[in-house]
Order: structure tokens, then C-alpha cells, then sequence
């Protein structure tokens, strides 16, 4: 009652990076962090009716250092903006940001001195997400366009070029063995 029943004498091949891109797209484990109304819709997509755990995020994690994924999920106040930063600071490597709602791409209605307008001038974003607020299916969405994004992210072939850029290179004068 093995795999192998299944497979029969098939072989698969692949390679490393995108296996382990394959595995992290798979299993994106969000930080629990919601801010504002954009929150909301961020739990209703976890509900049964959208079912985010077909994608392999039903965990959200209380603990960024459990966390790859943090969902900016509404209206950031200068106020909150140190814990934000220091959320995103303690995730663990590789991490991916999503600014859900207008709120948290560019301060939404809120032209004040007390909101942030963009959190991309304090975070790296990689999707945005329109709506005030958004709908959980665009939520849905920009994570499938996260998941775009690591299944093209030259990872680990990032981290060995950059090790090997980092050895030393031996020189050989002519003559001398």
C-alpha cells in the first residue's frame, strides 16, 4: 500500500530548487496580523467557504519566526508602524509581503499625519491588492500570485553563487606548481 503501488516504475526528476520552491509555495504560513477592516475579509477567506488550507496556509502563525508570509491587511498608523517592522524583521527567511486593501498600499481615504501612505516605503511588497476592502477572493488571488513569485525565486541558486563568490580564488604563476 506504498507509493510505489501508485506510481508503479515511474520516475520523477526535478531539481532541487524547485523542489524546495515547490514545498514553500505549498506550505506559506501567514502571520496573524490584522490592523483593520481588511482583516476581516482575511479571516473569512480562512473560513470554509474560501478554504485557504488548499493552499497549504490554513497555520496562521502567532509567532513571526514561524511566519514567511505577513498579510498587511489594513490602515497602518505611524503608531503601529514600529511593531510592523519589527513583525516583519523577526520572520523567518524567505518572506514575502502582502499589502491587502488600499489602507495598506497607499493610506486609502486616510490623507492624515497619523497613517502610513504605502507600507512598500517601510516593507518590500510584492503583491498589492486592491479594494477598500477587498473582496476574499482577491486575497485568493494575490496569494496565487505570491505563489508565481517563489516558483521563479532563484533561491537557493542565489545562496551557492554567493558563496561561491565569497571563497577565495587561488592564482597559479606559470612555472611554479
Amino acid at each position: 500500500m506504498g507509493i510505489e503501488e501508485h506510481l508503479g516504475n515511474n520516475i520523477l526528476t526535478t531539481t532541487l530548487e524547485k523542489m524546495v520552491d515547490w514545498s514553500r509555495k505549498n506550505s506559506l504560513w501567514p502571520a496573524t496580523f490584522g490592523l483593520a477592516c481588511c482583516a476581516i475579509e482575511m479571516i473569512v477567506t480562512a473560513a470554509n467557504r474560501y478554504d485557504i488550507a488548499r493552499f497549504g496556509m490554513e497555520a496562521f502563525r502567532a509567532s513571526p519566526r514561524q511566519s514567511d508570509l505577513m498579510i498587511v491587511a489594513g490602515t497602518v498608523t505611524k503608531k503601529m508602524l514600529p511593531a510592523v517592522v519589527r513583525i516583519y524583521e523577526q520572520m523567518t527567511n524567505p518572506k514575502w509581503v502582502i499589502a491587502m486593501g488600499a489602507c495598506a498600499s497607499s493610506g486609502g481615504i486616510f490623507d492624515s499625519y497619523a497613517v502610513v501612505q504605502g507600507i512598500d516605503k517601510y516593507l518590500p511588497v510584492d503583491v498589492y491588492i486592491p479594494g477598500c476592502p477587498p473582496r476574499p477572493e482577491g486575497l485568493l488571488y494575490g496569494i496565487l500570485k505570491v505563489h508565481e513569485k517563489i516558483l521563479k525565486d532563484p533561491f537557493l541558486t542565489a545562496q551557492y553563487r554567493e558563496k561561491q563568490a565569497a571563497k577565495p580564488r587561488r592564482h597559479h604563476e606559470h612555472g611554479h606548481h
